[in-house]
């Protein structure tokens, strides 16, 4: 037997001599008023243009409400406030702060309009599919096709338009990592993955320093280096094209310690610093090292490390000799070596300073690895191909560019510096609101009792000034 209410109107345990009611006719109210802020920033940025513009739309505009940049600004705002679906969208169309987000210019371009103001629902779930299942060539549903080379420098350009404020560094630290990406279905592409022990894509994100510059999809029946060096080659050529002097070094894990990845940054004056599966050979160079270290331990009670700075090379797979790092580590559970080969040179980097300082912040990478995955949604990959799935990050992917640069720009220095993107848009986008439409203006009502206040003032003050 099914239950339900005789009326529109709910109730709930009273307060004392009170009766609480509640009905869902609240009118025009939102719980994302605090989106308002990437609004802005976008707007000074440019991140929804420049990516649209990696977009062509062969539809016909006068057969057409929805242009492709609201739409693609509707998704990947949508995603920044986690509605990771496209069915969300069949109600969140309706939602009037939302029409204002994604407010453009008619895509007749015949008279000017905001769609907040003349009450027109955004786009539904079958028409952002179809924006999503873009493809590479027109048919009757498929008229809109997106540019890969476009996309691929849409990422690196922004970070060298926003990273520094723009003037060119003496030095970046660029990070790759590959990560497993579960499947549930038939997906173009799927593979079993025996490590990760299901059948998952095996996506590669490149970063520096928090600015994402590739988040590229691939199957998982492939060596987690693979492609690694064309998509080094391209950003890096993307990069001196603009710093020219800039000193680079490609960071990663074990499984970048490549012949071919390594002898490729050294023809191209790229310089590397990567994990180092640990071996019999290696365990005993180090030998007289853990030594020390035990009985540092043993003394202290305390974890000790000593370093070794060695010269290494394979009986077959290495072409040529390089420079080792080895860390005798002793902690409570026993012996933790750790090694790191590098082409930098070992008067400028020290052992110690080579691992601790600038091989250990490799794990920050992670962080935004899983801020991606988890928190905007770039493991929704459930579209039947590749490409689709691939347009899928790419949408997350310009979603963490937002959020990262409301994180760099407008919180730098407060309590939320260094919060990951689900805090970020709990504290400061999830704001109710009443939103009051008229022919003039668009009035936000924001609730008295929101408690950060002061800190959604200073954010708002600090992107109008870093962007006047």
């Amino acid at each position: 037997m099914q239950l339900q209410y005789a009326t529109d109107q709910f109730e709930f345990q009273g307060l004392g001599s009170r009766r609480v009611v509640a009905q869902f006719d609240g009118g025009t109210l939102t719980s994302d008023a605090g989106a308002l802020l990437l609004r802005d920033l976008d707007g000074r940025t440019g991140i929804m243009d420049g990516f649209a513009e990696c977009f062509t739309d062969h539809r016909h505009s006068s057969y057409c409400d929805h242009g492709v940049r609201q739409m693609f600004a509707q998704r990947v705002y949508g995603i920044c406030l986690g509605y990771e679906d496209l069915n969300d969208h069949e109600q969140l169309r309706y939602d009037p702060l939302f029409a204002a987000l994604c407010g453009e210019e008619d895509v007749s371009g015949s008279r000017r309009r905001q769609i907040a103001d003349v009450g027109k629902a955004l786009a539904g779930k079958s028409t952002l599919h179809r924006l999503e299942t873009a493809g590479q060539r027109e048919s009757r549903y498929r008229k809109i096709f997106y540019d890969r080379e476009k996309i691929e420098r849409f990422f690196v350009q922004h970070f060298l338009e926003h990273y520094n404020a723009g003037n060119e560094p003496a030095e970046i630290i660029i990070d790759v990592d590959a990560t497993d990406d579960r499947l549930h279905g038939n997906q173009e592409g799927r593979f079993f993955h025996g490590f990760y022990n299901s059948y998952c894509y095996l996506p590669l994100y490149i970063f520096c320093e928090g600015y994402l510059l590739a988040a590229r999809l691939r199957p998982s029946n492939i060596d987690g280096a693979l492609d690694t060096d064309t998509e080094l080659h391209r950003i890096v050529d993307q990069i001196r094209e603009r710093w020219a002097e800039v000193k680079i070094t490609v960071r990663g894990d074990s499984g970048f310690a490549r012949q071919w990845l390594m002898a490729w940054c050294e023809d191209n004056g790229v310089e590397y610093l990567f994990g180092l599966a640990r071996n019999v050979r290696f365990k005993r160079a180090i030998g007289a090292q853990m030594q020390q270290a035990r009985m540092e331990y043993q003394q202290t009670g305390a974890a000790s490390r000593v370093f070794a700075d060695l010269r290494y090379r394979t009986r077959k797979s290495w072409s040529r000799e390089r420079r080792v790092i080895g860390k005798a580590e002793y902690l409570s559970g026993g012996e933790n070596p750790r090694f790191v080969v590098t082409s930098l040179d070992a008067q400028q980097c020290p052992a110690a300073k080579l691992y601790e300082t600038l091989y250990c912040p490799r794990g920050d990478m992670e962080n935004r690895i899983k801020e991606q995955q988890l928190y905007l949604f770039a493991d929704r990959t459930s579209s039947a191909t590749m490409r689709a799935n691939q347009l899928r990050l790419w949408f997350s992917s310009v979603a963490y560019v937002m959020m990262n640069e409301l994180r760099q720009v407008a919180l730098g220095g407060s309590e939320l510096a260094s919060s990951q993107c689900h805090t970020i848009r709990t504290k400061l986008l999830k704001i109710g609101a009443r939103v009051a439409l008229s022919t003039r203006r668009i009035v936000v009502h924001l609730a008295t009792g929101y408690p950060y206040e002061k800190l959604f003032r200073r954010s708002l003050l600090r992107i109008q000034t870093a962007f006047p």
